[in-house]
């Protein structure tokens, strides 16, 4: 009987999409009323046009529930959703990279007088010097490569990451690398009990304000006990969704064979690895509204949830240097199109080393060059735990 056409439940306004003063956001809210009925939207009267209506909504807060209603002759029908006003929005982007062992392991080793002496950490720190780079080290407690435990990481450079703890996160990944999707069927405690060992060893050799609250979980896909557990202890934002789904990326075969990267981005960048050619079984196992929605839009709101969700635009370990400028291009021009203001870099660990079956000898360049191609375009690199979505204004 009426629907609102315009905004998709939890859609994340700013001042690009209406206008803004110091205590709300003045957006217009669109729709179609079936019978041509008069509208009201918050209480308020909606200007009528045949069966579509329009009308001027102030947002005030951050979340705000917003809902059109109609008198018929078969009662009053009506639509609520919430929209969340991005207050004082400005371009922004997060940068994770997961799988982090082999930098714990190669410290505890080879012990330089300093942490950043160590290849990694010194390509990490010439991006940020350089483009003001903000990452987050998604950490495992167990190296399934090499054997080490996190307990084993040395405390002697804790000062170190403590200094460097405004742009450089650690954060909860998983126990291990293996097996794939380790929380798909795993229960609340056994993923709280491994988040604990992780963050107890990170505060211990880096401080406690080297900790941050981890916007993914290994492979993503996890239980809902476990997503439950995971927003209890602090999540805010997620890449993607919570739920098991098909996902691109190279498989546990192609990762143990290695040295076969090309074949794998060429595949990931045809999209094969997650895609299908039967529309039955893309809305079956892509959930496409949402996937539509976060193609175009980015991120969204769940107000049941009371989280965000975001769609990273490159996974640096699967897309080829060439491709990056390329694939942020056609993001921001996405961005401005649509008014959103956030974007997601993402990439793993291990392609940076020499002595990792897959390694991509590029790898630290397309750190640099996402980091570069953001910044260029006047985004702000954040931690999107931080604030709403690395936004300390909203």
């Amino acid at each position: 009987m009426i629907e609102i056409t315009n905004y998709r439940q939890g859609a994340i306004l700013n001042h690009n999409h209406g206008k803004e003063g110091r205590k709300s956001l003045k957006v217009t809210v669109e729709g179609i009323s079936e019978g041509g009925w008069p509208v009201t939207v918050n209480g308020q009267p909606a200007v009528m046009e045949g069966r579509r209506f329009a009308a001027e909504v102030e947002l005030t807060q951050r979340v705000n529930p917003v809902k059109a209603s109609v008198v018929t002759p078969y009662g009053t029908y009506s639509q609520e959703l919430t929209l969340v006003w991005d207050k004082k929005s400005f371009k922004r982007f997060n940068f994770f990279i997961d799988d982090h062992s082999f930098l714990f392991t190669d410290l505890s080793k080879q012990r330089p007088k300093k942490a950043f002496d160590h290849f990694y950490l010194a390509g990490l720190k010439k991006i940020h010097d350089q483009y003001g780079l903000k990452v987050t080290l998604n950490s495992f407690y167990h190296n399934d490569h090499d054997p080490f435990d996190l307990k084993d990481m040395p405390a002697i450079w804790k000062s170190e990451f403590e200094d460097n703890s405004d742009w450089l996160k650690f954060s909860f990944h998983a126990y291990s690398e293996f097996p794939d999707r380790p929380y798909a069927e795993a229960t609340a405690e056994t993923f709280g009990r491994h988040w604990d060992m992780v963050q107890k060893e990170i505060e211990r050799f880096a401080g406690p304000k080297s900790f941050i609250a981890p916007v993914v979980i290994h492979w993503a896909n996890v239980h809902p006990a476990v997503a439950q557990e995971a927003i209890r202890r602090g999540v805010t934002a997620y890449s993607n969704n919570f739920r098991l789904r098909v996902m691109g990326g190279p498989s546990l075969e192609d990762r143990q064979r290695g040295g076969d990267m090309k074949t794998v981005e060429k595949r990931s960048l045809s999209g094969v690895d997650c895609g299908n050619e039967l529309s039955g079984l893309a809305m079956h196992y892509g959930m496409q509204e949402e996937k539509d929605f976060m193609d175009k839009n980015i991120v969204y709101y769940d107000p049941q949830l009371g989280i965000c969700f975001f769609h990273n635009t490159v996974l640096c370990n699967l897309t080829p240097l060439a491709e990056i400028p390329k694939k942020y291009a056609e993001a921001i021009k996405r961005n401005e199109e649509r008014g959103t203001e956030i974007l997601g870099v993402g990439s793993h660990e291990q392609y940076t080393f020499p002595y990792y079956g897959n390694y991509l000898p590029d790898h630290m360049k397309r750190l640099e060059t996402a980091t570069r191609c953001l910044v260029e375009a006047d985004y702000k690199p954040v931690f999107f735990s931080q604030g709403f979505l690395g936004n300390p204004n909203a």
